[in-house]
């Protein structure tokens, strides 16, 4: 892995690792840009996340991560569908667009 990356990415057998795994990816060690392509899977414990898309980039400077491509999340039982998807890692938050005259797709599990 390059040096650029945080060590969130290079710990892979940690807990605390985001783990992307694809048919391709390439690695920018200037920009910090990870890009994947095609049945992207993305696994990160620390925060029960698991996703799918046609395609990721993350952007470790930024500590952020787009998910593009019939995504779908699921977090603690939660999900969502989205066209694309962002994932700010350091405020924990997501933010997803459907495809054109399309709609986002959220389940929420709601204790009774």
């Amino acid at each position: 892995m390059p040096s650029a990356l945080p060590p969130a990415i290079q710990a892979q057998n940690s807990s605390q690792a985001l783990t992307v795994k694809s048919d391709i990816q390439e690695a920018n060690s200037e920009t910090g840009i990870i890009t994947a392509r095609g049945n992207v899977t993305v696994n990160y414990p620390a925060r029960n996340i698991q996703a799918t898309s046609a395609q990721a980039q993350y952007f470790s400077q930024e500590r952020r991560l787009v998910l593009s491509g019939n995504v779908y999340v699921v977090q603690n039982g939660n999900t969502i569908r989205a066209e694309t998807m962002t994932y700010l890692i350091d405020e924990g938050r997501f933010i997803a667009t459907p495809q054109n005259k399309g709609q986002v797709e959220s389940v929420y599990l709601v204790e009774d």
